[in-house]
């Protein structure tokens, strides 16, 4: 009897000494309900990823930002990981972000053909300006226009402009993307780029604040609008940059509050001059202090997230050698100036927008020229005069159709004279 307890007591012992080996070693053993003894890994401790849902679930659950690439690859299927930055088993205590390769399965040419994949079309930036709530049938003019020119639409009618986009292929991309070469449209869908200018109240007409003091958007107004297609269409990015003046939405109290609200909700902010200035017929100083200022108002609310964007009023100069323009980008090198400082800070542009006719080319094209771009006038001319129906029936054999992968260029070999200098990976068919 004394034996077999000894040997119990010996038998415990031994369990117990493993068990803290284990522990030691970064896991455990844990009695699972089919009484089989599995390993589970310290929560610290990188686990291999092999699908894209996995690897979601991992940056959810882990709140570790996982940055994603894609690539082709003939011997890994779809939506497989082919590589992570963290291998399995290396600690993750400190991390916060991972790099993981995705693979878009293997490539297949004549798909890319038969599908018209052409990462060299071109892209649609569409500019409105006010959203009046009114009826269409109210208006006594074309279509959807609330002035005889265009430059403000009812909201049933940009109700209508976001559903035509989205049926004809369209999906919404950031214009600082754009600008930078980064395309995020999925594969088969074409990009399209919505901007607002002036900062009109009726962008996003805030009525009042909740319980939780937060901005009650009203339904009727451009981003009330753009919040409920949102919520229509899970399966789009919805966004949009808007281009303000010195009265930023023209509501003082809430602007703040909006300014928030609208760079983290996936809304981007770019500079329109202080006093909706006619650059051509002003002075070089008052040029640079109008932009100065605009970005130096935007800096106080949401320091480092505005885009570095002008759109020009009255898309004026009207020409790049005109001699006012070197002072809407006077730090690029070829213009040898000083930028006028503001409030002892100096500010810079990357881009600007001009009022435009057409669409721009892709970002990817040898003519691409993100100082001086072209934009479309969003309104209703009977298909005349590059209204909507009209840019759109352009685009039919012209636009741009995503590879659905940001890291690659996918063109027409008889284009490859087209392309610009790129880093990215170029594919032809």
């Amino acid at each position: 009897m004394r034996k077999k307890t000894r040997v119990k007591r010996s038998l415990v012992v031994v369990i117990i000494i493993i068990a803290l080996i284990l522990l030691v070693g970064g896991g455990l053993l844990i009695l699972s309900k089919n009484n089989k003894i599995e390993h589970r890994k310290d929560k610290n401790i990188m686990i291999k990823l092999n699908t894209l849902e996995e690897v979601n679930s991992f940056s959810k659950d882990k709140n570790i930002k996982v940055n994603i690439s894609y690539e082709y690859d003939d011997n890994i299927e779809k939506d497989k990981v082919i590589s992570q930055s963290i291998k399995e088993g290396e600690s993750i205590k400190d991390v916060t972000s991972i790099d993981v390769v995705v693979s878009l399965g293997k490539l297949d040419k004549d798909k890319l053909a038969n599908d018209g994949i052409n990462e060299l079309g071109k892209v649609p930036i569409m500019m409105y300006h006010g959203i009046r709530e009114k009826t269409s049938n109210s208006t006594g003019t074309v279509g959807g226009n609330v002035d005889k020119d265009g430059y403000n639409r009812t909201p049933e009618a940009f109700r209508k402009d976001l559903e035509f986009y989205y049926e004809k292929g369209y999906r919404m991309i950031r214009l600082d993307d754009y600008i930078n070469g980064i395309v995020k449209a999925s594969y088969g869908k074409s990009p399209i780029i919505l901007t607002f200018d002036d900062g009109n109240e009726d962008n996003i007409k805030v009525t009042g604040l909740d319980d939780n003091g937060n901005i009650v958007i009203d339904k009727n107004s451009a981003v009330g609008i753009l919040e409920e297609f949102k919520k229509k269409h899970p399966d789009t990015n919805v966004t949009a940059t808007f281009f303000v003046n010195g009265g930023i939405f023209n509501q003082s109290e809430y602007n703040d509050k909006i300014l928030k609200w609208m760079v983290e909700n996936g809304y981007d902010i770019g500079n329109h001059t202080e006093t909706h200035l006619d650059i051509k017929k002003s002075s070089g100083d008052r040029v640079q202090k109008e932009i100065a200022y605009v970005y130096d108002e935007l800096e106080k609310v949401i320091p480092g997230k505005y885009v570095k964007i002008i759109a020009l009023p009255f898309g004026s100069p009207y020409t790049k050698t005109h001699d006012n323009f070197k002072y809407v980008f006077p730090l690029l090198k070829k213009y040898n100036m000083k930028a006028r400082q503001y409030n002892g800070k100096t500010y810079e542009t990357e881009a600007a927008l001009r009022v435009g006719w057409e669409p721009e080319v892709s970002c990817f094209d040898k003519d691409f020229d993100k100082t001086f771009l072209k934009r479309c006038r969003a309104y209703d001319n009977n298909g005349k005069e590059f209204d909507i129906d009209m840019v759109f029936n352009m685009l039919k054999k012209s636009k741009y159709i995503s590879d659905g992968n940001p890291d690659t260029i996918v063109i027409k070999e008889e284009n490859k004279n087209k392309l610009g200098t790129t880093d990215k990976k170029v594919i032809t068919y």
